[in-house]
């Protein structure tokens, strides 16, 4: 949960407690928290849980089905079939694990820390050595340029 929620749920807290009414509360907020601030109904039901007795100002546990697809098992399925072949898309790895796009997608950005380079999930961080091999790369290309257009 982010910490300006938090925030702004113990500030409304506080406010039921000064005994401010529902508009008076969502003004401060606003005042405070400008553009970042709760909306209306947030604050609203906010207000009304904490006149009602409420103490926590955390979310409660939420019933639904678990996330279990972005398992140490997933992760390292995908990071061995990118390492095999990084013109894989999200789509393919998607269908040869069978699991959600958006699943595989966070595993590449969040759990392996890769991102889309010119098509291909690369890792966002160079090494030393890969770093001076791409830059040998980059200083032939420009000799050949160079030599060429001796030549023209």
């Amino acid at each position: 949960m982010e910490q300006r929620n938090i925030e702004q749920r113990y500030a409304i807290k506080f406010c039921v407690k000064l005994g401010d009414s529902v508009m008076k509360t969502y003004g401060k907020l606003v005042k405070v928290f400008g553009d970042e601030a709760l909306s209306r109904a947030q604050v609203f039901r906010w207000h009304k849980n904490f006149k009602n007795g409420r103490e926590s100002v955390g979310d409660e546990p939420r019933s639904g089905r678990p996330v279990e697809s972005r398992t140490d098992n997933n992760v390292q399925h995908v990071r061995t079939l990118v390492r095999q072949d990084r013109r894989l898309t999200v789509r393919i790895l998607a269908d040869e694990l069978n699991l959600k796009r958006e699943t595989v997608r966070k595993i590449l950005t969040d759990d392996l820390s890769m991102k889309k380079l010119c098509a291909k999930m690369v890792p966002k961080n160079l090494s030393a050595e890969q770093k001076h091999v791409r830059m040998s790369i980059v200083h032939l290309h420009l000799h050949i340029i160079h030599v060429l257009i001796l030549h023209i």
